[in-house]
């Protein structure tokens, strides 16, 4: 028998899983969060491979969700210092790299960046002529200044060859040890937002290589030795760990993605929403034809407006811990303040003294955990206005979720999930599973390997089944230097935009492909 070993990072609890062969539930375990991270990923991982006496030279795949990389931009931590080298001048110095970033987030990054000739317009044709013995007095001006480089071309996402070169000078310059991202890679069309992206993924990487050295460090700790080690990203797929050092921004707001595939398994459906109740907040998302929905517009990644790929999520002030209260004039509020994961100890019924939703739906009988005595005291009348404002949190959460005016079939996991009344306006049909507490690290568990693709082709140059082709093979390319076999490797989502501002037919085409995992060394 060989097993799987999942482990998604909440900002509740850290929660571990082990699967078999046949993704049939073994073991879980939950711990709480710690605030350095790393300890209860450890702590998760003693306690799922000592309490379920597996054989640990069986497990054959480690996957990790977490949430470091979200933490470093919210927290404004461990970010490196970055350069910035925008192709395009002169069109592009009107507004300079940090624009409308916030203060606090710009003074960890250097604010170093640098203006240099190239780029493309939106035919093809160059921008202004490349340089390249300005680009080398740049990156040798930056000589001990920067941590890693963050390379925007305006139009790359038509044609990347400048950013390609100035990789390569900058680490014949700079040496290899210096990360260098490309936007191109990175972001979609939207020069400011991509250049966002790209930067933020420049600051990210010594998080990265913290977070991902200390899961490998951990396993072979636990005497797990033979087992390839996965990141999770946000689109509900999984990436080597040398990938998500490459690019550790994928890695963000992947603990929703990864609760949305483990309630697809969980439940058997493809199309359907999710509410993932954790101790303080919501998260609720889309689940189509078995993967989360992805965003269709700009996204701000701690006051940081990007534009890569990130799940479509509406996330609300919601949890187990959720402190309950009472307003002067009679009303009552739910959150969006919680006691997180100190639930055990603060909550009434575990002889705390904060009221929490979870405390309201002990009292009302709709739970059976802690000492219900101890939340006996509190008015019945109280406790129903409660609960009713749960329910209208979700209701009105659920409403900015649906796309049509219908019914919907709501799958309901995560820990707090128990805090969810049984009938809600807008709901058919509501299924929750016993391991749905754990459905994040199930989801962790069982995704395949993802690739992704984007670009812009202009259809009066290029054939149309050649542009799919040419993205489809670029697509394969990047799933299978995430870690994805060659082979079993699908198509599951094409996407065509016609750029409306362009003449000759050009087309935004994004290609995605999933592929099974490489099996153990």
């Amino acid at each position: 028998m060989e097993y799987k070993i999942g482990i998604d990072v909440g900002g509740t609890n850290t929660d571990a899983v082990i699967l078999d062969e046949n993704l049939k539930l073994i073991h879980s375990v939950k711990y709480p969060t710690t605030e350095d991270i790393e300890s209860g990923i450890f702590q998760a991982l003693h306690l799922v491979l000592k309490e379920s006496k597996i054989n640990k030279a069986a497990v054959t795949h480690a996957m990790l969700g977490t949430t470091q990389c979200t933490n470093a931009i919210v927290e404004r931590k461990k970010l490196a210092k970055v350069g910035v080298l925008r192709l395009g001048y002169p069109a592009t110095a009107s507004v300079a790299p940090f624009t409308a970033w916030p203060d606090t987030i710009v003074q960890q990054l250097s604010k170093t960046y640098a203006f240099a000739k190239g780029g493309y317009e939106f035919d093809g044709r160059n921008l202004s002529s490349f340089d390249e013995q300005e680009i080398r007095d740049i990156l040798t001006s930056w000589k001990g200044k920067v941590e890693s480089i963050a390379v925007i071309g305006v139009f790359s996402s038509l044609k990347n060859e400048q950013e390609f070169y100035v990789r390569e000078l900058a680490q014949e310059i700079l040496g290899e040890s210096i990360p260098v991202s490309l936007s191109s890679t990175i972001g979609s069309v939207g020069l400011i937002e991509r250049e966002n992206a790209t930067i933020l993924n420049a600051a990210l990487f010594k998080v990265m290589r913290t977070t991902s050295d200390g899961f490998e460090k951990a396993l072979l700790q636990e005497g797990v030795s033979d087992a390839e080690v996965y990141l999770c990203q946000n689109d509900g797929t999984l990436m080597s760990i040398d990938y998500a050092r490459e690019f550790p921004i994928l890695t963000i707001a992947c603990g929703p993605t990864n609760s949305i595939r483990g309630a697809s398994y969980l439940a058997d459906l493809e199309n359907a929403i999710v509410l993932d109740v954790g101790g303080t907040t919501s998260d609720i998302g889309v689940i189509t034809d078995g993967f989360p929905r992805e965003s269709s517009v700009a996204v701000d990644v701690g006051g940081v407006r990007t534009n890569f790929r990130m799940p479509d999520i509406v996330s609300i002030g919601l949890g187990g811990g959720s402190i309950v209260r009472q307003t002067a004039d009679g009303d009552v509020t739910v959150g969006p303040d919680s006691v997180g994961y100190q639930l055990v100890d603060k909550a009434m019924v575990f002889g705390g003294d904060t009221l929490t939703a979870t405390d309201i739906a002990v009292r009302l009988g709709k739970i059976e955990i802690g000492e219900p005595a101890n939340v006996a005291h509190i008015d019945t009348v109280f406790a129903e206005k409660a609960y009713a404002k749960i329910g209208a949190m979700t209701e009105e959460a659920i409403d900015r979720m649906k796309t049509s005016a219908g019914d919907i079939t709501l799958i309901l996991v995560g820990g707090g999930s128990v805090i969810i009344p049984q009938e809600l306006n807008g709901v058919k049909e509501i299924i929750r599973d016993e391991k749905g507490a754990v459905a994040n690290a199930i989801g962790a568990s069982i995704s395949q390997i993802g690739g992704q693709y984007e670009q812009i082709y202009i259809y009066s140059q290029i054939a149309r089944e050649q542009a799919m082709q040419d993205a489809r093979e670029k697509a394969d390319d990047q799933a299978m230097k995430a870690g994805a076999i060659e082979g079993t490797i699908e198509l599951v989502e094409v996407e065509e935009i016609p750029l409306a501002y362009h003449p000759d037919n050009a087309t935004r085409l994004r290609v995605k492909v999933v592929g099974d995992l490489v099996q153990n060394r």
